[in-house]
């Protein structure tokens, strides 16, 4: 049987709070900068996806269906380059930045992924794109590190 995981979130509390905080703040920044809720969502559910997370995904699709997100854009979220009818540019660009800084590719393709959000989004969204992507992969660690279970749902 293996060893029971420590649930961090529980254990140190404090820090777990300043992750939501820091969250909270990532979500004012992303809406000042004038990038859409839906986005973002996609965002977390694409980063929750590339991290195998099932308890975020399962708490972000509720979030995304409540910030406007389809069905239909969910269910293909994870071949999103195969399906440019259904995001916009600026989706387009935020889930591609969402990609680098899950994956931490070579120096070459983080700059082509860089470059081509930079033509769609301005500093201030690129900023609030990658603060959102680092954010929710944080969240991703401390859900699968602690197993977080994935209760049904009526």
């Amino acid at each position: 049987m293996p060893t029971p995981r420590v649930s961090i979130d529980k254990q140190t509390p404090a820090a777990y709070k300043a992750l939501v905080k820091v969250s909270t703040k990532v979500a004012a920044a992303a809406e000042a900068a004038g990038i859409s809720r839906a986005t973002m969502e996609l965002v977390n559910m694409h980063c929750s996806q590339l991290n195998g997370c099932a308890f975020c995904l399962s708490v972000h699709r509720e979030d995304a269906i409540a910030a406007g997100v389809t069905e239909q854009q969910l269910a293909v979220l994870s071949a999103w380059r195969d399906a440019p009818n259904l995001y916009d540019d600026e989706t387009r660009a935020a889930l591609e930045l969402a990609e680098m800084v899950t994956n931490l590719p070579d120096h070459d393709t983080a700059d082509c992924a860089y470059e081509r959000a930079a033509d769609v989004l301005d500093a201030e969204q690129i900023s609030a794109v990658i603060w959102g992507a680092t954010s929710i992969n944080a969240f991703n660690r401390v859900s699968i590190l602690s197993r977080y279970n994935v209760h049904p749902r009526p």
